[in-house]
């Protein structure tokens, strides 16, 4: 550990108090990045890294084109259609509406890989219907909450491609490595966060505030239609088909995403104008979010090579696999907390620690994994999280009410990846 380390480490503390703090994500890291290459004497090194970034074909056409496939969804009320059609059955089961939402919630954020996104869709159906089963109102945005982890099933989400091409493998095929670790979590937070709400007594809300809730349900003239619920599976069924069963029909993410857009304009029989623009916004919006926060780790973690961090960092990891292990899940939760973001931090790390995980003994697909699996299930017990904060809105409930029910499913989950990924 060199002075240039120390003054990496002072970086490091300090980009997470901005992340803390809320400040703008994409500038944070870009920032704390291009001084650390700076002060090493680097600074191209940052440039370098920015612009390699901004021209990663494989997740630009994965990330873009899936969210270019969701705001068309939103548009052509697919994705509340998919809800509706989900939810019809289940209407007065009382307290067992809340692990079943949190199922729905956890398959519908595989079609729709936004969290905010998703919870918008859901939510707005899902939580006036528990608050009408008298379900308190902390409970029923629980439930919605728990569920958001889904989106790790979908090839759509910025973390499968990413790993992915780190790892040299296909998209489909680094799912398939986490699949069963990304249910098991699933089904930890689904029977977890119902035991919690089932030992507060959420099962017996106030009645008043429940007839007031039900007032959240949209009059906006909405018509579900079987064939749109249909579409929102249409993206994942080409790309599971094609890569399991039928090989004459695979393709790529992105393909995949535009035959759904066009399934879903078709069904919709919407204005082909405005679905253009809408698609077309969306691959903005997925490339300015998403691809942004990549672009501005990319950076960061130039920022801590030029440094020697890294380096001294690996060597560390090498003399015992167990600090990778637990680095690796602990990490990302605690900043996932702390910031509200499962993405920075995770990104961060899996540009920087997971291309070595062969050094330590570790497979990049495990460990990256285990970082994005940990990042997410710790936003998913942030008070501070946009996604905690628009379910807390939709339920017109305080965030920490929220987050005191999953809070103890997620650090269950944290702990059994770590013991079992790798």
């Amino acid at each position: 550990m060199n002075i240039l380390c120390w003054v990496a480490v002072v970086a490091i503390l300090a980009t997470i108090y901005g992340l803390i703090k809320r400040w703008e994500t994409r500038l944070v890291l870009i920032a704390a990045g291009f001084l650390l290459c700076c002060v090493s004497l680097q600074p191209m090194a940052a440039l370098n890294a920015f612009a390699k970034s901004m021209t990663n074909n494989s997740l630009i056409m994965a990330i873009c084109g899936s969210m270019g496939f969701a705001f068309v969804a939103s548009y052509t009320k697919c994705d509340r259609s998919l809800v509706y059609y989900l939810s019809s059955p289940i209407r007065g089961l009382g307290i067992f509406l809340i692990p079943i939402c949190t199922l729905i919630t956890f398959l519908v954020n595989i079609a729709i890989p936004s969290a905010a996104g998703c919870a918008a869709a859901v939510g707005s159906t899902l939580i006036p219907v528990m608050l009408r089963a008298r379900i308190k109102p902390a409970a029923a945005a629980a439930a919605v909450l728990a569920g958001t982890i889904g989106s790790y099933l979908s090839p759509g989400t910025s973390h499968n491609p990413f790993v992915a091409k780190m790892a040299g493998i296909g998209v489909m095929d680094f799912i398939g490595t986490h699949m069963w670790y990304s249910i098991m979590c699933g089904v930890i937070l689904i029977v977890g966060t119902a035991l919690v709400c089932f030992i507060l007594g959420d099962g017996k809300g106030d009645e008043n505030a429940q007839v007031d809730q039900s007032k959240l349900m949209s009059n906006d003239g909405f018509k579900p239609n079987p064939l749109g619920a249909l579409v929102m599976i249409v993206p994942i069924a080409i790309l599971v088909v094609g890569n399991v069963w039928v090989p004459a029909i695979k393709t790529g993410v992105a393909q995949a995403m535009l035959i759904g857009a066009i399934c879903a304009l078709l069904v919709a029989r919407a204005d082909p104008q405005q679905f253009s623009r809408e698609f077309f916004k969306g691959m903005g919006k997925g490339y300015a979010d998403v691809l942004g926060i990549i672009i501005a780790a990319g950076v960061f973690a130039a920022g801590l090579r030029t440094s020697g961090l890294i380096d001294a960092g690996i060597a560390a990891l090498k003399e015992s696999n167990e600090f990778a292990r637990w680095g690796g899940s602990l990490g990302p939760w605690i900043m996932g907390v702390l910031s509200g973001s499962g993405d920075a931090a995770t990104l961060a790390f899996n540009e920087t620690v997971t291309p070595h995980a062969k050094d330590f003994g570790m497979t990049i697909e495990s460990l990256g994994g285990l970082a994005f699996l940990s990042g997410a299930l710790g936003r998913t017990m942030s008070p501070i999280a946009g996604v905690t904060i628009l379910v807390s809105g939709i339920a017109m409930v305080n965030p920490l009410e929220v987050v005191k029910r999953t809070c103890i499913p997620c650090v269950i989950a944290v702990i059994a990846c770590a013991l079992l990924m790798v």
